[in-house]
């Protein structure tokens, strides 16, 4: 799946320069006039980032950070900025921006910085995906597994579990296994692990 760079900027010769020199490197992109174009426009589930300019018709790098959050759009920013903008643009560093760039930017600086980004937002899609199975996982668990799961990741023994269960431990050893299994653990450390990653609702009461 190749990169998706959105490219919001209210300058069209520029949009067009930069759409150009993306796709001689094999990377895809969508071009934005303004912060609200950007905004309603559909965006693909694909690694990426967004290279804003610092200031636009309807708001700065600033205005549109805080608008992606609120969007549920968490794709890296890098900010594009004249030399009077650099203070906006370690606000922007500070609101959560990876990188900002000066105007005009050599090719090579902003390789680097869009590949950084890139890789950074590689990352947080494959921790999405590892936490959507996780739950998954957790979801094809029977209540009383899950109740299992919680006590044994907490450090009881199966025997203190039947007590507080009050099934028998041969019954708390048949749930043990089969949750185990579906959460796809094989050593109690790993489970141990995986319940950590789920807290709070493995918890024991």
């Amino acid at each position: 799946m190749s990169p998706l760079i959105h490219i919001v900027d209210d300058d069209s010769q520029l949009r067009e320069a930069l759409r150009g020199l993306f796709r001689s490197m094999d990377y895809e992109t969508m071009e934005h006039p303004s912060i609200e174009t950007f905004l309603r426009a559909d965006k693909p589930r694909r690694p990426g980032c967004v290279l804003v300019d610092v200031r636009l018709p309807d708001g700065n790098g600033l205005d549109l950070q805080a608008r992606m959050a609120t969007h549920g759009v968490h794709q890296p920013v890098i900010i594009m900025t004249g030399y009077g903008d650099i203070a906006m643009s370690v606000r922007a560093m500070k609101a959560g921006a990876v990188d900002f760039l000066t105007k005009p930017v050599r090719d090579q600086d902003l390789f680097d910085a869009v590949l950084a980004a890139i890789g950074r937002d590689q990352e947080r899609l494959s921790d999405q995906e590892d936490a959507t199975e996780l739950e998954q996982r957790y979801a094809s668990l029977s209540p009383r597994e899950r109740q299992v799961m919680a006590l044994a990741t907490a450090g009881r023994l199966n025997k203190q579990i039947a007590a507080e269960l009050t099934l028998s431990e041969a019954t708390i050893k048949i749930h043990r296994k089969s949750a185990m299994q579906k959460m796809k653990a094989r050593t109690l450390a790993e489970w141990v692990r995986l319940a950590d990653r789920l807290v709070p609702r493995t918890a024991p009461n």
